[in-house]
């Protein structure tokens, strides 16, 4: 299967998630974090920098449940940080 290329705007939304979802982290390490939401700490740290910027809805919703956040804040926070200048096109 092939997948079509994401758009800019949808890599700089993924960049977002990762950075929304790396603050409500805090001083959590990535490895704790992974584990309790059942992923691997490679995945969790491509998230958080946004090399995966479209994951899963399941993944995302196994961090949000680990960090307790509710999807809409997390989504809500994700969109603050794309218009509050947090921007960076994922390489």
């Amino acid at each position: 299967m092939v997948r079509t290329p994401l758009t800019a705007e949808e890599r700089e939304r993924g960049y977002a998630l990762g950075r929304a979802l790396q603050h409500a982290r805090g001083r959590r390490s990535a490895a704790e974090v992974a584990m309790l939401a059942g992923i691997s700490l490679d995945t969790l740290r491509k998230i958080e920098r946004g090399a995966i910027a479209a994951p899963t809805f399941f993944t995302v919703a196994a961090l949000a449940r680990v960090l307790g956040l509710d999807l809409d804040a997390l989504a809500s926070n994700a969109a603050a940080a794309m218009g509050s200048g947090e921007r960076r096109l994922a390489s």
